[in-house]
């Protein structure tokens, strides 16, 4: 199973770390020798080697011309900044509002085959109605006290799920049975997202599995997540999404993923779970 959600981006500050030290052994210094030439505390060498303080651009540049290393500051800066978009908080994200978080995506969408998702709390946003999303949307900003650009940000997530009726894409999407029964918007709306959910597993891309209340559980619940081909995985966590890049936890969501799967049910199984959502809403 997954562990930290956040350890790729750890994993991959230890290894910007770790290159940094070895650029400092290659040229023969000590941690306090480099810290004099550099012109910082001796303390800082030792939070940079060991991951403790992001280096700044300045830093590596700095490190690297010390160390008679400077073709390698660009690659390494380069890592830096890769690293800070795998944990990357939703009110930096959203600093401008939702619309731009959904229009980045759409050449990651547009280039995945195989779309994978888990949704624990909400219905995925590839089959969310309009009305659903900006009811949605509308509580996120809310929350976060970003700039309200709901109406923008819903019509491009609707423009981005394109991909479910263009392309050859696939899309296997689990939801546990919870989230048939959460009321985001009023009761008119979640019918209309239900009955939207009906139709969309009349397509032949679409793999619709619904986790009942009564299943057992050999996975807990888990954080929603999207799997992009084998490519990375988008965890969604209250304050930020985390991308994961590792192979190792890439496999280890497939692996989750597999799992939860086997839990679910389908067809008309699904649908009756569906269908009593529908009625319950009176």
């Amino acid at each position: 199973m997954p562990s930290s959600p956040s350890s790729s981006a750890q994993a991959a500050r230890a290894a910007v770390a770790a290159r940094l030290r070895e650029l400092r052994l290659d040229a023969g210094l000590t941690g306090k020798e480099l810290a004099v030439r550099c012109g910082w505390h001796p303390a800082k060498t030792s939070r940079l080697e060991n991951a403790l303080t992001p280096p700044s651009d300045d830093d590596i540049r700095s490190w690297c011309a010390t160390c008679d290393a400077a073709p390698s500051a660009p690659d390494l800066i380069a890592a830096t900044r890769a690293v800070d978009s795998m944990y990357m908080e939703w009110r930096r994200l959203h600093r401008t509002g939702l619309k731009r978080t959904h229009e980045t995506s759409v050449p990651l969408y547009e280039r995945t085959c195989l779309f994978r998702v888990y949704c624990s709390t909400v219905i995925p946003g590839l089959v969310q109605t309009p009305s659903y999303a900006e009811a949605l949307m509308a509580s996120i900003t809310r929350f976060q006290g970003t700039p309200d650009d709901v109406a923008e940000a819903v019509a491009a997530r609707i423009a981005r799920s394109h991909v479910i009726h263009d392309g050859d894409h696939r899309f296997a999407l689990l939801i546990e049975e919870a989230v048939l029964y959460y009321r985001v918007g009023d009761p008119q709306v979640m019918a209309g997202q239900l009955g939207y959910l009906l139709a969309a597993m009349s397509s032949p891309s679409v793999s619709l599995g619904v986790i009942p209340f009564t299943a057992e559980r050999p996975v807990w619940t888990l954080e929603a997540f999207n799997m992009f081909d084998d490519d990375q995985v988008l965890v969604e966590l209250l304050t930020a999404a985390v991308t994961v890049t590792s192979p190792r936890e890439i496999e280890d969501y497939g692996r989750a993923f597999a799992e939860l799967s086997r839990m679910a049910v389908y067809g008309a199984r699904a649908r009756s779970l569906i269908t009593a959502a529908i009625a319950a809403l009176g």
